[in-house]
């Protein structure tokens, strides 16, 4: 039985643009910080990312990111696509109506790939990062915190299957 060479997981929330690029940065970091990059895959998306296509994360997230020593700078949206369920073998949504609109389009026997962010980080009490967009820059900071818990909980799991 041949072994997979990597493991894709693709992180996705509503425009590509706050949540879903953060999850994205924060986790090449933290898998490269466990020496996991070459077995494990990360990219994101959104589901209105056409409206925000190869568009830098928003200035917000990238200080609030950078503060903590994540560098979103490269990272440009794009919009989810009817392959990704096929291609990706974990899809992180940051909220339910991201999964919910995720179930509507994704095949029935792949729907299990699709799971929360915060289903990693069950210590947070959170199910959902909410969408700092419309907020101030605490509202970055408060999402930047359960991302990264999460991400965190993500690379716990993935060390443990390594």
């Amino acid at each position: 039985m041949a072994r997979k060479e990597k493991t894709r997981i693709l992180f996705v929330c509503s425009g590509n643009i706050c949540r879903s690029p953060a999850a994205e940065g924060i986790a090449l970091h933290h898998f490269a910080l466990y020496g996991l990059e070459r077995k494990i895959e990360v990219d994101s998306a959104g589901l209105q990312g056409r409206y925000h296509a190869r568009q830098a994360p928003d200035p917000r997230m990238l200080q609030a990111a950078a503060a903590r020593g994540y560098d979103l700078g490269k990272l440009r949206a794009r919009g989810l696509e009817t392959a990704d369920y096929e291609r990706f073998d974990l899809i992180l949504g940051m909220d339910e109506s991201h999964i919910e609109a995720m179930k509507k389009a994704c095949p029935a026997p792949l729907r299990p790939r699709l799971k929360l962010l915060l289903d990693f980080a069950p210590e947070t009490g959170a199910r959902e990062v909410p969408d700092p967009y419309y907020g101030t820059q605490q509202a970055f900071e408060a999402a930047l915190d359960l991302i990264e818990q999460g991400v965190i909980g993500l690379v716990r799991e993935s060390t443990e299957r390594a």
